[in-house]
């Protein structure tokens, strides 16, 4: 399985950004697989941001991310995004998308539940 994601840069806090991740992969069906976006900032741990489930529907946010970003899937483009609002500065970080199967969102909450990973993008707010 790989994943690409794409969309990061740098705004000003306030500001919104749009992150996608493109899943492939030989005999891989996305609508089996739970999506998540994590972050990583400098020093600090990973941190799972949101996740959606397979197939769609049941949706996770960390209580930093909820009321400003929205986590969606498009099963037809094998695509998840994260809609992020109203961003700010300790929203800085490397962002990951991330994949595993038949994952059960609010239990599967840590970086080491995830099975594949893409190679991250940066996301920059200043003040």
């Amino acid at each position: 399985v790989q994943l690409v994601e794409s969309g990061g840069g740098s705004v000003q806090a306030g500001g919104s950004l749009r992150l996608s991740c493109a899943a492939s992969g030989r005999d891989f069906n996305f609508r089996e697989y739970t999506m998540g976006w994590f972050r990583q900032a400098p020093g600090k741990e990973r941190e799972l941001v949101a996740a959606i489930r397979y197939g769609g529907g049941s949706t996770f946010y960390t209580e930093s991310a909820k009321g400003r970003f929205t986590i969606f899937r498009d099963n037809a483009k094998n695509t998840v995004y994260l809609q992020m609002n109203s961003l700010e500065p300790e929203d800085t970080a490397v962002y990951y998308c991330a994949a595993k199967r038949w994952a059960i969102v609010s239990v599967t909450t840590t970086s080491t539940g995830y099975d594949y990973w893409g190679q991250g993008t940066q996301v920059t707010v200043s003040s």
